[in-house]
C-alpha cells in the first residue's frame, strides 16, 4: 500500500490531473480503494483534492508542487547531468531514476560527457566491468599484479573505487594481503576474477576519505642499485627541469601545465615539474627522442644516461 501511496504522488506531481478510474486501472485495484488512498493522503497531510466538472479529476495543489521542488532550475540540471554522467561510467541501473527524475523536472538531461573504458580494440571494457560490477556489488576480487620491475604477485582485495589520475585507470582498494589501502594500475591487472565473497560495508566511506598518495601505490620504490642519491618516494616530489625542443610544441601544451613551461628566446622550451620519479618519467623523456633532454636534478641525468648506454649495447 505505501508503495503504491507513494506512486500516487508521483504520479500527481508529474502529470498534474489524473481520474481515480486512471488510477484504478494503473494499480489494478478499484476506484473505491483508490479513493480511499486520496482520503489517507490527506490525512497524512498531502494537500490533494479532487476537481469536478471540465478537467475533473484528482490534483495536488500547485503549492504543494513547489514546496516540494527544493532545488533551482538551474541544480534540477546539475542533478540531471550528474546521473547521466554516472549512467556513462556503465551503471545502468540509475537509468531508470534518470528517465522519473527528468520527467519531473521537465528537464531533459544533457549529454556533456562521455566515457569508453575499452581501449581502440575493445578488448579491456570487460576488464573494466567485471571492476565496476564488484565495486558497486562489494564482491572480493583477486588477480595477479606486475610491479613496477616486472615482479609479479597475487593479490586478494576489497575495491572500493575506480580512480583515473595522470592519464592512467587504477583500483583503489584494501589490499588483504598488505592489510592496507593500496592503488593497483589496471593495466598491470591481469587474470582478475570476482569472487562471490561479499564484504562489509562499515569502513568503506571512511577508506574513501582518505586522499590517495605514493605511498599508496602497490609497486616497490625505485631501485637505488645505480644511483644512490635517488630520494625516497615516500618523500616530497623532487623538481626536475627539462629541455624541449621547439618542434614537439603540441606535444608539450598536451602533456603539461602552462605554469610549468618557459619558452625561451630561441623559441624552444623549459619545463620545470615535481613528480615522483619512476620508470614513467624516464619513458616519457625518452619518447622525445634527441628532442629532449633532462637538466636537472644531475642523479636523474646519470641514471638516465646508464638506461641510454644500456640501451646502446642492444643494438
Amino acid at each position: 500500500m505505501m508503495n503504491r501511496l507513494l506512486s500516487i504522488i508521483y504520479i500527481l506531481m508529474n502529470k498534474g490531473t489524473i481520474t481515480a478510474a486512471e488510477l484504478a486501472k494503473r494499480f489494478e485495484v478499484s476506484v473505491r480503494t483508490i479513493y480511499r488512498d486520496i482520503e489517507t493522503l490527506s490525512m497524512a497531510g498531502i494537500p490533494v483534492y479532487t476537481v469536478k466538472g471540465k478537467n475533473s479529476g484528482i490534483r495536488l495543489t500547485e503549492q504543494f508542487v513547489l514546496n516540494k521542488m527544493l532545488v533551482s532550475k538551474k541544480e534540477q540540471q546539475q542533478i540531471l547531468a550528474a546521473l547521466h554522467s554516472l549512467k556513462e561510467t556503465g551503471a545502468q541501473e540509475e537509468t531508470a531514476i534518470l528517465v522519473k527524475l527528468g520527467d519531473f523536472f521537465m528537464e531533459k538531461p544533457e549529454s556533456w560527457v562521455a566515457i569508453d573504458f575499452s581501449d581502440w580494440s575493445g578488448r579491456r571494457k570487460e576488464l573494466f566491468n567485471q571492476i565496476r560490477d564488484a565495486i558497486l556489488n562489494r564482491y572480493v576480487i583477486q588477480f595477479d599484479y606486475y610491479g613496477q620491475y616486472g615482479d609479479m604477485a597475487h593479490r586478494c582485495v576489497e575495491p572500493i573505487q575506480l580512480l583515473f589520475k595522470e592519464y592512467t585507470w587504477y583500483v583503489r582498494a584494501y589490499c588483504r594481503t598488505k592489510q592496507d589501502m593500496r592503488l593497483f594500475k589496471v593495466m598491470r591487472m591481469k587474470r582478475v576474477e570476482v569472487l562471490e565473497e561479499t564484504f562489509p560495508l562499515k569502513n568503506i566511506e571512511a577508506l574513501r576519505q582518505q586522499p590517495e598518495d605514493i605511498s599508496m601505490m602497490e609497486t616497490p620504490a625505485p631501485s637505488t642499485a645505480h644511483c644512490t642519491e635517488i630520494p625516497s618516494v615516500y618523500g616530497p616530489a623532487p623538481e626536475i627541469t627539462l629541455w624541449i625542443d621547439k618542434k614537439e610544441a603540441y606535444r608539450i601544451y598536451d602533456r603539461f601545465e602552462e605554469e610549468e613551461i618557459t619558452v625561451l628566446p630561441d623559441g624552444n622550451f623549459t619545463v620545470c615539474l615535481n613528480c615522483y620519479v619512476d620508470d614513467w618519467i624516464y619513458g616519457m623523456v625518452l619518447s622525445f627522442g634527441p628532442s629532449a633532454q633532462i637538466l636537472a636534478p644531475e642523479w636523474m641525468r646519470s641514471e638516465m644516461r646508464r638506461r641510454i648506454d644500456a640501451m646502446r649495447k642492444l643494438y
